[in-house]
């Protein structure tokens, strides 16, 4: 099958690309990997007639499209694959309540969205592919979703699978990997995913070098309340997390933005997230909100840090 990115070999770093792949491929079959491709591998592969992706819930194909053996091995593989952090999905029937009602989000940032019917759009730290299929009800060109994880892999190519998209692509990439995809980009996602890395501003950086002019970019984070431009850099943990670095206020993720070359830069929403957006499911079984912040006080982590707000900021990249 040809590779998707042939096409656009002269103006991407395809051959980096290339290496990146082969590098991660072999972490699809690792040890801790090997459940998830059983769970896949169970299940026969159809093209399923009934997919709407348009909804809260990205629901792909109908009940009675499997045979009883069908649905207590699809039963089995959703339980394999958990948690699963985004959602909610309904795949033939099976109501997929994940830990995170990430339709809350999407109706967040999707009146501030530019049109990505025809677009070439990225989704960095796209998790299992929830927002990709909610972007593709605008039939973009192509989205090209990143994330390191195999098990978020996996949980898209089990959706994917029977909704047989086929301008929606996970690659086992990082936002570091990005500064690859030289000024090809019309629209960037970045979600969830500045905070997980050491040097924000140049994350920032590589993305306005993936993207065209006049491209947008829509960026949310986790943040701290308060006026003025500062940063926290926790100790050690924050709200349990171990693999973050710096949580900024509003205005601070502002300036970095703009200090990244950003113009139109525009924060237009401060959330605080609860409980009913981000909880324990079934699916989901473990620590959540409730568990990271101080029973006493929730306006304060359990380490006693500000709690967390959900920033959203909209940019565009300069025409000269």
């Amino acid at each position: 099958m040809k590779d998707y990115l042939e096409d656009y070999k002269d103006k991407i770093a395809l051959d980096e690309i290339k290496r990146v792949r082969e590098e991660r491929a072999p972490w699809m079959t690792r040890k801790g990997a090997l459940p998830f491709l059983g769970a896949l591998e169970s299940i026969p592969a159809f093209k399923t007639g009934s997919v709407d992706i348009a909804g809260d819930v990205v629901t792909i194909g109908r009940k009675d499209e499997l045979s009883d053996e069908g649905h207590e091995l699809l039963d089995r593989s959703l339980k394999t694959l958990l948690p699963w952090r985004k959602g909610p999905f309904n795949l033939f029937g099976h109501y997929i309540d994940s830990e995170w009602r990430s339709n809350m989000k999407w109706d967040r940032i999707s009146p501030h969205i530019l049109p990505l019917k025809g677009k070439k759009v990225a989704d960095i730290g796209c998790g299992n592919g929830y927002y990709m299929f909610r972007m593709a009800s605008q039939n973009p060109k192509m989205v090209i979703g990143m994330d390191p994880m195999p098990r978020f892999r996996y949980q898209f190519m089990l959706m994917n699978r029977f909704a047989g998209f086929d301008n929606i692509h996970f690659e086992l990439l990082g936002a570091e990997h990005v500064r690859h995809f030289n000024s090809f980009f019309d629209t960037v996602f970045c979600m969830g995913v500045l905070y997980h890395n050491r040097n924000p501003i140049q994350i920032l950086t590589d993305i306005w070098e993936c993207m065209k002019k006049d491209g947008q970019l829509i960026l949310e984070s986790q943040g701290i309340p308060g006026d003025g431009s500062y940063a926290i850099f926790p100790e050690d943990r924050y709200a349990k997390m171990r693999n973050v670095w710096f949580f900024p206020t509003a205005e601070c993720l502002v300036n970095w933005v703009k200090k990244a070359g950003f113009y139109e830069v525009e924060c237009f929403s401060i959330d605080t997230t609860g409980t009913d957006e981000q909880r324990a499911t079934e699916l989901a079984p473990w620590e959540s909100l409730s568990d990271f912040l101080d029973p006493h006080d929730p306006s304060k982590t359990v380490e006693g840090y500000p709690a967390p707000v959900r920033i959203c900021i909209k940019a565009r990249k300069k025409t000269n």
